[in-house]
Parts: C-alpha cells; sequence; structure tokens
C-alpha cells in the first residue's frame, strides 16, 4: 500500500516540468516567426478599397526601418472620393449642427481609446521620444473636442441679424461650401491632420483628404477610427501617395468647392490656386508655425458660404 501511495506524488512532478518545456517553445517559435507586414488602404465612401492603379509604396521609419507599405493613390481614386463626399453632402449638411458636435466627439472618444496606438505610430514615423508622441495624440484628441464643441456655435457667431431701412428682417445665415479638398500637413502627422480635418467637417461639409506624403499611417488610423464611429461613409474621404501627382486633380476638378493648402509646398500652392479658380474653389492658406498653438475660428470660416435671407415684417 505505501509503495502504491507514493506512485501519484511522483506524478504532479513530472507534470511540472512540461509547462516549462512548453514555455520555451514559442520562444523558439518568435526567434524564427516572418513578421506579416501590413499593406494599408484607401478610405473611400466608408469602405477601404485598394487603389485603382494597383500601386504602393514602403512607408519608413523615422531611421529608414520598414513599417509598412500603403496605397498609392492615382487620378481615378481620387475622381471616385469627389463622387462619395458629393453623395454623402446631403445628408451630413442637413444634419442639426447638434447632432454633427456629438458624431465629432464621437470620434474623440474611440480615438482616445486608441491612444497607445496613435503614440506608436508618430513616435516611429517621426523618431520622437515616448512622452512627446503621446503629447501629440492627446493634444490632437482634445482639438477635436474643441471642434465638436463648436457645431452647434459657429451659427451665432457668423450669422446674424442685419439692420435695414425697411419693413424686413434680414439674416445672414453661414452654410458649408460642399465638397473640400485636404492636403494634411507634411510636418504633423495626427495633431496637424485633426487641426485641418476637423473644422473642415463640423460645419457640414464634406472632405477628400490628401495624408502627408511620409507619415501616412497616423492617417490611415484615423480613418478606421472614423469607419467605427458615428460618422457617415463619405464624410471623410482619405488618399495615401504623392501630394504632387493627385492634388493637381483636386484643384481642378469642377465638383470640389474648396481646398484647404495646408500641406503643399509653396510653389505647389500657387500652382494649385490657379487650378483651383477655374471654377471659383475657395482657396485656404493659412499659414501655421505650430500646431501645437491654440486653434481659431478661421479655418472653420474659410469652408463657409453666407447666404442673406430678406423675410417682409407683416402688418
Amino acid at each position: 500500500m505505501s509503495e502504491a501511495a507514493e506512485e501519484p506524488v511522483a506524478r504532479p512532478e513530472a507534470r511540472e516540468a512540461r509547462p516549462e518545456a512548453r514555455e520555451a517553445r514559442p520562444e523558439a517559435r518568435e526567434a524564427t516567426r516572418i513578421a506579416v507586414r501590413k499593406t494599408y488602404k484607401l478610405y473611400i465612401g466608408g469602405a477601404f478599397p485598394r487603389s485603382e492603379s494597383g500601386r504602393s509604396f514602403e512607408v519608413l521609419a523615422a531611421g529608414g526601418e520598414f513599417l509598412a507599405n500603403a496605397a498609392l493613390a492615382s487620378r481615378k481614386d481620387a475622381r471616385d472620393a469627389v463622387v462619395a463626399a458629393r453623395k454623402a453632402f446631403p445628408g451630413w449638411s442637413g444634419a442639426t449642427a447638434y447632432n454633427r458636435g456629438q458624431v465629432l466627439y464621437r470620434v474623440a472618444e474611440v480615438l482616445e481609446g486608441r491612444r497607445a496606438q496613435f503614440a506608436d505610430e508618430v513616435r516611429h514615423a517621426t523618431g520622437v521620444p515616448q512622452r512627446a508622441a503621446f503629447a501629440e495624440v492627446d493634444a490632437a484628441v482634445d482639438r477635436w473636442v474643441w471642434y465638436a464643441g463648436w457645431a452647434d456655435k459657429i451659427a451665432q457667431v457668423r450669422g446674424g441679424a442685419n439692420p435695414v431701412a425697411g419693413p424686413y428682417f434680414n439674416f445672414s445665415l453661414p452654410e458649408p461650401a460642399g465638397v473640400v479638398a485636404v492636403l494634411a500637413p507634411q510636418d504633423s502627422p495626427l495633431l496637424g491632420l485633426v487641426s485641418v480635418v476637423a473644422p473642415a467637417i463640423v460645419s457640414g461639409n464634406t472632405a477628400v483628404v490628401i495624408a502627408a506624403d511620409k507619415y501616412p499611417l497616423p492617417a490611415v488610423t484615423l480613418a478606421e477610427v472614423l469607419a467605427t464611429s458615428d460618422v457617415p461613409g463619405g464624410v471623410v474621404n482619405l488618399l495615401t501617395g504623392r501630394v504632387a501627382e493627385i492634388a493637381p486633380w483636386l484643384a481642378s476638378h469642377m465638383d470640389v468647392n474648396a481646398i484647404d493648402l495646408a500641406g503643399a509646398p509653396g510653389a505647389l500652392a500657387d500652382d494649385l490656386a490657379v487650378a483651383a479658380a477655374e471654377n471659383l474653389k475657395r482657396v485656404v492658406r493659412l499659414p501655421v508655425s505650430d500646431w501645437t498653438a491654440e486653434p481659431g475660428l478661421d479655418r472653420m470660416i474659410a469652408t463657409l458660404e453666407t447666404k442673406t435671407v430678406w423675410h417682409p415684417l407683416g402688418v
């Protein structure tokens, strides 16, 4: 009986050695595992299509290391994005200002939930320390909330009742211009991007955004945030690729109502402004030396039209 009773004591010891053996196996697999390389797509009409051209380009870290592949958008992709933006415009501009503010605030909530991922992408892209990367993400979230709060207030600031000589009411009312082409800043992959996209759409415009040439990954991840929040498909459409290749087609597109040249260098910006004049686009050229500075109303106002309404006083 004593010998039989001792047998179960030896078995747990044998079993205890097995987890140690199993723990060594994943380490061996990690040493030989080949990472899955990502190829990010465009964001058009609420979907993530590949570029019509089938092209892609390598996205490199600040130190030259490979990060991912990104779609290289073409003229056809830009035209598709404009079509999607125009289709989404009536519903988005027709929503109440309060509702648009709620939707933008929801974007900030989702962005906050992916804070670590955004910080990691900013750090790899620009080479800044981790603390600075988190600071940029926090500033981007706060900036998005700031613009969301203006959704139902900009009309009171920009519009008003005008005194007239006669038995009439005269009101000036701000309205969205329509489809806005936005060139993301080249020096601020997330905060600068939010600082030009949010003011474009908060008033009811829809946008076609060209991400920064060197820093497209935070923009693509922001598109994923938009797709998983309450923003209707087509309100924001994101293209990755070369600004110099895509922007001229948007500047000369007859169904684009405004263009923000934040991400265009001087010579290209001049050419784009000339092309935009063909259909009297609104051209936004607001130089910003520091995207961390306090935001203002200029970018929101720049993509608004003012409608004046006369109404008789009555008896």
